[in-house]
C-alpha cells in the first residue's frame, strides 16, 4: 500500500520504538510485568502524572477502554458518552458486554458533550427500575479531531463527582491533544479531575500496546485481576515498557504527534484551494474531515485509500500520521485536482 491517510493505524512503527524492542530482546528477563523495564515505564507514568497515577499495560485500545471501565462499574450501572465515542461505534459492543452495562449515548456538537446534555441523563438513582448513572467517558481528541479545553473536562469531572462518579478519557490519540494544546498531559487529565485515562501509543509510532492510567488509588486496587481475566496480560511486557519509555522519557510522543498535526494543517490548506472540498469540523489535531460529492469521492477512493465518515452527507475523513510528509499531501492533492479536471 502507498501512503496512506485512511487511518494513523495503517502507519508503520517509528524507528525509535523499533530499536528500544531491539534493545529489549537481549538475554532473558522476567515476565508478567516483574521485569526492570516495566517497572521503570511505570515511573515514567508517576513522574509525569504524579505519585497516586498508577499505569497498567495492555495490548489494545479497545482492551484499555474496557478494563478502565470495568474498574469502575459495577452491572447495574450507566456509562454514558457522546454517540460518535469509541466505545459505542467501533468496539462491537465490546464495554457493554464486559462490563455488563447499559451505553448512553448523548447527542454532540463536533464530538464534544457538555455538562447541559450530560445532566439530563444524570437521574434515576436510588432507583431500583433504573440503571445508576457512573461513568462519563469522553475522548481527548474526540473522534472528530476536535478538542476539549481544559475547562470544559474540568466542568465535566466535577459535574460526574458532584453525582459520585467518574471522568474517563479515551485518549487513542492522546499525545496529538497534548502536541495541539502545547501542555502536559497531566494537565488536562488528572489535574482537572478525570479518574482514568486510556493512554494510546500505537496511532503515534507505537508497534502495540497501550496502557490504564488510574488516578484515584481506590480503582487500581484490583485491576490485576480483571486485566488477567481479561486475557491482556503480556507475559513478555517488557516490549511493551520499553516502546512506552522509548515514547515517553524524552517527549518522543509529542514530537511524533506535532509532525501529524503539522501535517493535517498543511493538508487543510491545501484542501481550502479547492471549490469542490468542503472543510466540515474545526481541524485541531491530525484528522481532517471534508465533504465532497458521491461520484467525485469513489473515483478518488481508486487512487487514494480512505473512509467515507458518513454515507448520507458525504462527509470523508483523512488522517495523517507520525510518517506522513509534504509529498504524500502533495501527490494526495495531484490526484484529487486530476480527478476534478477530467
Amino acid at each position: 500500500m502507498n501512503h496512506s491517510f485512511g487511518s494513523d493505524n495503517h502507519s508503520g512503527v517509528a524507528q525509535e520504538i523499533i530499536d528500544a524492542i531491539t534493545e529489549a530482546n537481549q538475554g532473558f528477563s522476567e515476565a508478567y510485568g516483574q521485569d526492570k523495564l516495566t517497572t521503570k515505564a511505570k515511573e515514567i507514568f508517576k513522574r509525569d502524572f504524579g505519585g497516586n497515577s498508577q499505569a497498567f499495560f495492555v495490548f489494545n485500545g479497545t482492551g484499555a477502554n474496557i478494563l478502565a471501565l470495568k474498574a469502575m462499574t459495577n452491572s447495574y450501572n450507566s456509562i454514558l458518552c457522546p454517540n460518535t465515542a469509541h466505545i459505542n461505534v467501533d468496539e462491537c459492543g465490546a464495554p457493554d458486554k464486559f462490563t455488563g452495562c447499559k451505553i448512553i449515548a448523548l447527542p454532540n456538537k463536533n464530538g464534544k458533550v457538555d455538562c447541559n446534555t450530560v445532566k439530563k441523563e444524570l437521574k434515576g438513582f436510588g432507583d431500583q427500575h433504573h440503571s445508576q448513572p457512573n461513568v462519563l467517558s469522553i475522548s481527548q481528541p474526540t473522534e472528530l479531531g476536535t478538542l476539549y479545553t481544559k475547562e470544559e473536562i474540568k466542568s465535566l469531572a466535577e459535574l460526574m463527582h458532584s453525582h459520585n462518579g467518574y471522568l474517563h478519557i479515551d485518549g487513542s490519540r492522546i499525545s496529538n491533544a497534548a502536541a495541539a494544546m502545547n501542555i502536559p498531559i497531566k494537565e488536562f487529565t488528572a489535574d482537572c479531575g478525570a479518574d482514568a485515562l486510556s493512554f494510546g501509543g500505537t496511532k503515534n509510532g507505537m508497534l502495540i500496546g497501550e496502557a490504564v492510567v488510574f488516578f484515584r488509588k481506590e480503582l487500581s486496587e484490583n485491576f490485576l485481576y480483571i486485566r488477567k481475566q481479561a486475557a491482556q496480560l503480556f507475559s513478555k511486557n517488557r516490549f511493551i515498557a520499553a516502546q512506552f519509555i522509548a515514547f515517553l522519557e524524552n517527549g518522543l510522543n509529542i514530537r511524533l504527534a506535532t509532525h501529524s498535526n503539522e501535517m493535517a494543517k498543511y493538508l487543510e490548506n491545501e484542501l481550502q484551494k479547492i471549490k469542490e472540498v468542503t472543510i466540515s469540523r474545526p481541524v485541531e489535531t491530525n484528522a481532517v474531515f471534508a465533504i465532497i460529492k458521491p461520484e467525485l469521492c469513489k473515483r478518488f477512493q481508486e487512487k487514494q485509500y480512505f473512509y467515507t465518515w458518513d454515507q448520507e452527507t458525504g462527509e470523508v475523513r483523512w488522517m495523517c500520521s507520525f510518517n506522513t510528509r509534504k509529498e504524500d499531501i502533495d501527490q494526495f492533492i495531484k490526484d484529487l485536482k486530476g480527478l476534478i479536471e477530467n
